[in-house]
């Protein structure tokens, strides 16, 4: 076998462990992704919103805290700490700052640090009078 025919060799066998690695790199990305943003549970909270801002240094996200029903006072166990979707929720969110609202949300297995602090993603908000 010629130096030439084991360079040829070399530079296929390279170039299928190159094409392997990347296939895999994409299949495995998108597993991972999948897996970071599957909905665990859905659900609503009830409570008095007492808490809504949009902070981070480099990626901005809203976040919030609401007083649970039934709480008499505000405690780390009577207190819910949620994330918001979207800018509009966001907005809408805010108008309801002090009043008596129910909270759509999905719970993320383990949310990435730019869609939020914690894994409560709500979308939905509505007052209740």
């Amino acid at each position: 076998m010629s130096f030439e025919q084991t360079k040829q060799k070399a530079k296929s066998f390279f170039t299928k462990v190159l094409w392997i690695a990347l296939i895999s790199l994409v299949v495995f990305s998108g597993v991972y992704y999948f897996y970071r943003t599957m909905t665990v549970s859905e659900g609503t909270r009830t409570g008095v919103l007492y808490k809504i801002s949009k902070k981070g240094k480099i990626f901005k996200t809203y976040e919030g805290q609401m007083q649970l029903a039934g709480s008499t006072i505000v405690s780390k166990a009577s207190t819910w700490d949620f994330s918001v979707v979207d800018e509009a929720t966001y907005q809408l969110i805010q108008q309801y700052e002090g009043k008596n609202v129910r909270l759509h949300y999905n719970e993320l297995e383990n949310a990435f640090f730019w869609q939020g602090d914690t894994e409560y993603m709500v979308y939905k908000a509505e007052e209740i009078k």
